[in-house]
């Protein structure tokens, strides 16, 4: 916070400009209508048949900037957030914002449960090298 010569102070950094706080981007959310749980790697793509995120007035810029962003090419809930540098909690709730706009479509990785096990694996390369 600065303090300007009359007194009044201000919430920016001369260096970084004005400082918006994270929960401002979300309107104090924690959580979106079509929110699912977003791990890290779940990848976040854009939906082929979606319209000009700009023209729609209820998007911030940061919903118009993951919509360009995963339009280039798809892109991880962290990679996201770096790309942006907001909060992991931050993009999560933008991102299902823009599952419910329709915008976007979230591919979950493969839950640790379904995956084939190792063992199996190595028998079956070791069946395959006995052939």
């Amino acid at each position: 916070m600065s303090v300007d010569g009359q007194g009044r102070s201000h919430w920016f950094d001369d260096e970084a400009g004005p400082v918006v706080r994270p929960y401002a981007m979300t309107r104090g959310r924690t959580t979106s209508p079509a929110q699912h749980r977003l791990d890290l790697i779940a990848v976040v793509v854009t939906e082929p048949d979606a319209g000009d995120p700009e023209t729609d007035p209820t998007l911030s810029p940061e919903h118009v900037e993951i919509v360009g962003l995963c339009r280039t090419a798809p892109q991880s809930v962290a990679e996201l957030a770096t790309e942006l540098d907001l909060p992991i909690g931050v993009v999560r709730v933008l991102i299902g914002d823009l599952v419910h706009a329709e915008l976007v479509h979230v591919t979950r990785p493969v839950p640790p449960a379904e995956l084939p096990d190792e063992s199996i694996l190595r028998d079956v390369i070791n069946g395959l090298r006995a052939l």
